[in-house]
């Protein structure tokens, strides 16, 4: 695991410092995001045989299945109708707004299109214990979280939009097998994430008035980070594991 800053090595903040606490939210989202973590490297390299994608699309489709869950959770804890009805698009996003719309309907195309059976995926076949542990501690961080907790630890869509591109720029290079309409799910997440990540971001710097706020707020994301991380060491152990039984 490469080991990254974490927010209780840098300075305290406090009130009045609003640009300094964004700019430690976009390092620490930065330093820590799973495009570091060596399965995603590889993956944008051109390294995953076919099954080692296929295991990391059907566990990553119940991150997916989640998110929407968790984004209700935090809808219940906004006191403004016009915030809620902002969070409300990101439900929108994921779940659709008809049946085959929606991000989880673009997730299930591109499991289709990696060789997976679209019934496979919808029970979870090939759920790993450790993937559903962290999503599962996610979800519960945002139910029993404050909103301000809860939507910090949205941050890392700040750098969601890089990762789908580089997603978008390999998977034709590198897996050309891979239909291009089962891309679309990283498609739509490009303007998506810049669009969710600047208003988490300013509602967080907007929140975050205290020293003690600001640094739940760190700590928040420091807490994604963790989860999605973590999700890519079950996948990487499990495909390791695999590979050992067929030497």
């Amino acid at each position: 695991m490469v080991s990254a800053p974490s927010h209780r090595d840098a300075p305290a903040l406090g009130p009045g410092n609003e640009e300094q606490l964004e700019a430690r939210l976009r390092e620490l989202a930065t330093a820590r995001y799973h495009d570091r973590h060596p399965f995603n490297q590889r993956m944008h390299q051109g390294e995953l045989s076919p099954d080692e994608l296929q295991l990391w699309v059907a566990n990553r489709f119940y991150y997916q299945c989640n998110i929407p869950i968790k984004d209700a959770h935090i809808l219940a804890k906004l006191h403004l109708p016009a915030q809620r009805r902002s969070w409300l698009r990101r439900i929108q996003d994921h779940d659709g707004l008809a049946d085959e719309d929606g991000g989880i309907e673009r997730w299930l195309r591109l499991g289709e299109a990696v060789g997976l059976d679209r019934r496979e995926l919808l029970t979870h076949r090939h759920l790993l214990p450790g993937v559903r542990l962290a999503v599962d501690g996610y979800v519960n961080f945002c139910r029993h979280g404050s909103a301000l907790e809860a939507v910090a630890s949205s941050l890392t869509e700040l750098c969601a939009p890089s990762i789908m591109l580089t997603r978008l720029e390999t998977f034709p290079l590198h897996y050309p097998w891979i239909d291009s309409g089962g891309l679309s799910y990283f498609r739509s997440r490009v303007p998506q994430g810049r669009r969710d990540g600047s208003e988490a971001l300013s509602w967080v710097k907007e929140w975050a008035v205290t020293r003690d706020q600001q640094d739940r707020a760190l700590a928040a994301l420091s807490f994604k980070c963790d989860v999605l991380w973590s999700l890519l060491d079950s996948v990487q152990g499990a495909a390791q594991q695999e590979h050992r039984y067929e030497q």
